[in-house]
């Protein structure tokens, strides 16, 4: 799979999850620096997919891979970060991009604050039982 196609793929995936995705961005931060395919700035979202055509090897190497493992796991960054040799084809990224996009849907649902239920209504009160008509006094007989 070319890294045009894989990345077509990707993009298209992430947009459909509800991701504004930039293409091709220059990330440096915290000793990390290399250019992401894609990325979404606003909710710190992105991937990456590593090829040998696209020369990725010598920037996103096992230590910028650790170190952005170590801020998804503080939650402070979310890249997938795929090679070549393990989704070779367009299923085999659609596998990947589903699973990285589900934890993700699953972390943001957890951050969300929860609603509390609503207070509960006390029971209704019964109606107040009618009293009996009062009689009326008999007409007196003339």
């Amino acid at each position: 799979m070319t890294e045009k196609d894989a990345c077509a793929l990707l993009k298209a995936r992430f947009q459909k999850a509800g991701y504004k995705i930039a293409e091709n961005v220059a990330f440096d931060e915290a000793g990390v620096a290399f250019e992401v395919d894609g990325f979404d700035a606003g909710k710190r979202v992105g991937y990456e997919y590593v090829t040998e055509e696209a020369g990725d090897s010598w920037d996103v190497g096992s230590d910028v891979v650790t170190a952005l493992e170590a801020r998804r796991d503080a939650g402070e960054l979310f890249i997938l970060v795929v090679g070549e040799a393990d989704a070779p084809d367009a299923a085999a990224l659609g596998r990947a991009a589903d699973l990285f996009l589900g934890q993700l849907a699953e972390i943001e649902a957890d951050a969300k604050p929860k609603k509390k239920p609503a207070a509960k209504k006390p029971p209704p009160t019964p109606p107040a039982k009618k009293k009996p008509a009062a009689k009326k006094p008999a007409a007196k007989k003339k």
